[in-house]
């Protein structure tokens, strides 16, 4: 029977508190922004000492750093769970579509956390070493459903996917991030079910009509 290192409990003991910290870390800068986030509530949140959290992150700062990229890692991560080179090239833009509403959705703290990095102008992602590469796999992998597209004869020539990509995002971000005053000046429930529905089918529309070669 294989022994356990004394080393490896306390490796997942760990990995486990910095995960849970790392939780509580995105509930509370999601809630209080950047600027109003207290290091106390987040380690009450996680229920550990305030000077674990130095010890594994060193500042405030370097910790809605890790947590930022936590949630690209969480986006990235679900996106490559669509296999869109495994399908052909209107599906995986549908697939694509589809997910980008749903995930924002279903997150709202991925946006809350957006809006508070660009208040900071990205000085946080910036100092990242990894944030860029997390995001190429992605900018190859819509390339090639593009390439894929035209070769077919249905998608038009010369689409940025980088542009596509944004474009796509945007028409989520936007939407979701102003509902509430949306909804007040025209005068509809912007998250009500049927809405919902409508808006992901119009952002499909669109984006397939951009692609689609007449």
């Amino acid at each position: 029977m294989a022994r356990t290192s004394p080393a490896e409990p306390r490796a997942r003991d760990a990995d486990r508190s910095q995960s849970e910290i790392l939780a509580a870390a995105t509930a509370e800068f999601a809630a209080a922004g950047l600027g109003g986030a207290r290091v106390d509530r987040i380690a009450e949140r996680a229920g550990v000492n305030k000077r674990l959290i130095y010890y594994y992150f060193g500042s405030k700062e370097d910790l809605f750093l890790a947590v930022l990229e936590r949630a690209y890692e969480g986006i990235r991560g679900e996106e490559h769970r669509l296999e869109l080179s495994q399908v052909e090239p209107i599906e995986a833009i549908r697939r694509l579509t589809a997910f980008t509403w749903n995930y924002d959705l279903a997150h709202p703290e991925f946006l809350t956390l957006l809006n508070s990095e660009n208040l900071h102008r990205a000085r946080h992602l910036k100092r990242s070493t990894k944030i860029r590469s997390m995001h190429s796999p992605l900018v190859a992998t819509l390339a090639d459903v593009l390439e894929r597209g035209h070769r077919a004869g249905l998608f038009r020539a010369g689409i940025d996917p980088v542009q596509l990509y944004i474009s796509i995002a945007g028409l989520a971000y936007f939407y979701l991030g102003n509902c509430h005053t949306l909804s007040t000046i025209f005068g509809r429930d912007l998250l009500a079910t049927k809405a919902r529905v409508e808006r992901l089918s119009h952002m499909t529309d669109l984006v397939l009509g951009y692609l689609v070669r007449d």
